[in-house]
């Protein structure tokens, strides 16, 4: 198992569905959210049996420099409404205008489905990852622009106490920017103690559908980075499995205590952040460049997410790797450290600059550069 290629099986005869991702979303628990809220991807997503989508910056500003034709004329009005906002103002105008717009494109799976999926997500601006109030103050407004929306909290010391307290609100929450079981055991309790607290006050939970994103490809990701700066030698193929290992075991251990929160993957690096999940009561969630290319494999659709990752590969990681151990043993880290954990300082970085390049975006519409003009 310490290469890609051991998951690769070619079918005897190919099955009637659409595609491997149409295949499982009608044959197994195991749910496709589009990771991306561009209007094309959205389209070809649902088409291959997707139930919802998520955004973070990054998406979202590609969705931006995408679409700009379709958006630029609403700019412009938003600048001349707005006469005294900033451009960061302006940009998460512009960002909740996009969300809700395509939130209504999953309105009729929402609503089939009672809230469980046919939802959009919206992430909180990460420049708050330190103010539980503004992500709560945040989340409680962002739940407010569609009612099948879902909002995005990261999972760092501040985030956890803002997960309890917007889901006591009624805020379905995916919780973002988290790479351990640690980090996802905190959310689960979080979002448990909310519900409680909506439970003990009489209010309606049913239509609640929280999750708890594990960006698998962002440990992998992380791990190599660390194997690198520090000389460290494995099996290179030991690497494309600690993101999976992760996801495994939180979700056998989410299955056992019966949290009200599925687990979701994203950040893909590779096919198995998709097929050795598959058959888990759970949501992927690819990028539709990585569905193009599931869709396009012989990889079988099979129930893998019970076949545990072998034992070599998860000794070898636990031995030369004290962050895999870190994000793999629950305890591996205290809440008062998720910040400081190198995924999420790393990931943080790129979703605030993310932000800072939209605002650049909106810069250009709202202050021309008069040397352009010149041309």
């Amino acid at each position: 198992m310490s290469t890609l290629s051991t998951v690769l099986e070619v079918p005897a005869v190919r099955t009637p569905w659409k595609s491997p991702l149409h295949e499982m979303t009608q044959t197994t628990p195991t749910c496709l959210w589009n990771d991306s809220a561009a209007l094309e991807e959205l389209k070809y997503s649902l088409e291959h049996g997707a139930v919802g989508a998520t955004c973070n910056p990054v998406i979202v500003l590609d969705v931006l420099k995408q679409e700009m034709q379709i958006w630029r004329d609403r700019i412009v009005e938003l600048i001349r409404q707005l006469p005294t906002a900033t451009e960061e103002e302006i940009s998460w105008r512009l960002i909740e205008e996009i969300s809700a717009t395509r939130a209504s494109l999953l309105k009729p799976i929402f609503d089939a489905q009672r809230g469980r999926n046919g939802r959009l997500s919206i992430q909180t601006d990460p420049h708050f990852y330190r103010d539980t109030s503004a992500l709560v103050e945040q989340a409680v407004r962002f739940s407010a622009l569609a009612p099948n929306m879902i909002v995005k909290i990261p999972v760092t010391r501040a985030g956890i106490p803002a997960i309890e307290e917007a889901t006591a609100r009624g805020v379905s929450i995916n919780a973002t920017v988290c790479f351990t079981l640690p980090q996802c055991v905190a959310v689960a309790e979080a979002i448990e103690r909310g519900l409680s607290r909506r439970e003990k006050e009489g209010l309606d939970i049913s239509t609640m559908g929280p999750v708890c994103t594990i960006m698998v490809g962002r440990l992998d990701d992380w791990l190599k980075v660390v194997m690198e700066k520090r000389n460290i030698v494995t099996d290179p193929g030991y690497l494309e499995w600690a993101g999976v290992a992760v996801f495994k075991k939180t979700y056998r251990l989410f299955q056992e205590r019966g949290y009200r929160v599925r687990l979701l993957s994203a950040a893909y690096r590779n096919h198995l952040h998709w097929s050795e999940l598959i058959g888990g009561d759970l949501v992927i969630s690819p990028p539709c460049k990585w569905q193009m290319k599931f869709n396009a494999s012989d990889i079988t659709v099979a129930d893998r997410i019970g076949t545990p990752v072998d034992p070599k590969i998860v000794d070898g990681l636990l031995k030369k790797f004290p962050d895999f151990g870190r994000a793999y043993n629950e305890g591996g880290i205290a809440i008062e450290d998720f910040d400081s954990f190198g995924p999420t300082a790393r990931t943080l970085r790129q979703f605030i600059e993310a932000c800072h390049e939209m605002s650049g975006q909106i810069r250009d519409i709202m202050i021309p550069n008069p040397e352009k003009l010149l041309a």
